[in-house]
């Protein structure tokens, strides 16, 4: 099917646009060769718990990532094939994060950062790379603006296209995250968090830091292993199964100096001004989405399918 697309394209003389969408790397991480990732070789994140368990998955997620990116080489090879390569702009991003902890089901960098890789002939430079932060909300404006729209009117997001092209280095001053977990899998019945995030600095509310946080990730193999090492007495199996269930109200972190967000500055007198001027930025932002906090959170079954009776 992305074959005649092209080729009828290519016939025409007519543009296309191709979401080509992949379930990689989505568990349950079995495809690709991860012979290539030996369990013993892959270097996991600091804030992971060193078990067998834990390499066993890196493992096969390397694998799958890789898997993926040999699907990317396969829509580059049809465009090659069918002459189109040189007049098509292609983007390349990918899911919020891992499942493991620490990532997916979390408003962390790990859980918010995705890939995104353009190639555009002509208008992006090769191997150049930019810091700029920008959100799914305008990857569409960008397109419609690199077609030649106009992508002024009604859209949430706005075009990064002076960014690809080089014209500018930065784009948005803060960049904003969600997370629930009502109607979710292994889920509590609630427990909602919004961030923001500046080029340095990252907050992040939890609205009931008194609810254990469960959810997919905690029923896995992975975690379980860390829960394990932790009642065997590991202390810092222990401390990060405890950090990843039971969060404060209020996070902050210096992402320049602590990437990995483990060092809560919130309480911290020094940064009190930081955490006022990006608490009121959020607010901000939350009322200017309808977004009531809690009261958003409780109410998210009224639009979801099985929040309704139904499958």
């Amino acid at each position: 099917a992305v074959e005649s697309l092209m080729a009828e394209s290519k016939a025409a003389g007519e543009p296309f646009c191709l979401f080509a969408c992949s379930n990689e790397p989505h568990s349950p991480w079995n495809k690709g060769d991860r012979s290539r990732y030996p369990e013993d070789k892959v270097q996991l994140p600091p804030y992971h718990v060193d078990t067998p368990q834990t390499r066993d998955a890196w493992s096969r997620y390397l694998a799958e990532i890789t898997y993926f990116d040999g699907q990317v080489g396969e829509i580059l090879d049809l465009l090659e094939k069918h002459g189109l390569a040189e007049n098509t702009m292609v983007v390349v991003t990918t899911e919020q994060g891992n499942s493991m902890p620490f990532a997916k089901w979390t408003l962390y960098d790990a859980g918010l950062q995705t890939a995104l890789i353009v190639r555009w002939p002509g208008k992006v430079e090769p191997g150049s790379e930019s810091h700029a932060m920008v959100e799914y909300v305008d990857v569409l404006p960008t397109f419609i603006d690199a077609a030649g729209g106009s992508a002024d009117a009604g859209f949430d997001g706005r075009s990064f296209l002076p960014v690809l092209r080089g014209d500018a280095t930065d784009h948005k001053r803060l960049v904003y995250g969600i997370q629930t977990t009502r109607g979710t899998i292994d889920a509590p019945p609630y427990y909602g968090s919004r961030s923001v995030r500046s080029d340095r600095y990252k907050l992040i509310v939890n609205f009931t830091p008194e609810v254990t946080l469960t959810n997919a990730c905690t029923t896995s193999p992975e975690f379980r292993s860390w829960v394990a090492e932790a009642k065997a007495g590991d202390a810092d199996a222990a401390d990060k199964v405890r950090r990843y269930q039971h969060r404060p109200a209020v996070e902050l972190y210096d992402l320049q100096e602590d990437p990995f967000e483990w060092e809560n500055l919130a309480e911290d007198p020094a940064h009190a001004e930081t955490v006022a001027t990006l608490r009121g930025e959020l607010e901000a932002w939350m009322t200017s989405q309808e977004d009531l906090g809690q009261a958003t959170e409780l109410a998210a079954n009224e639009r979801q399918r099985r929040g309704k009776g139904k499958r």
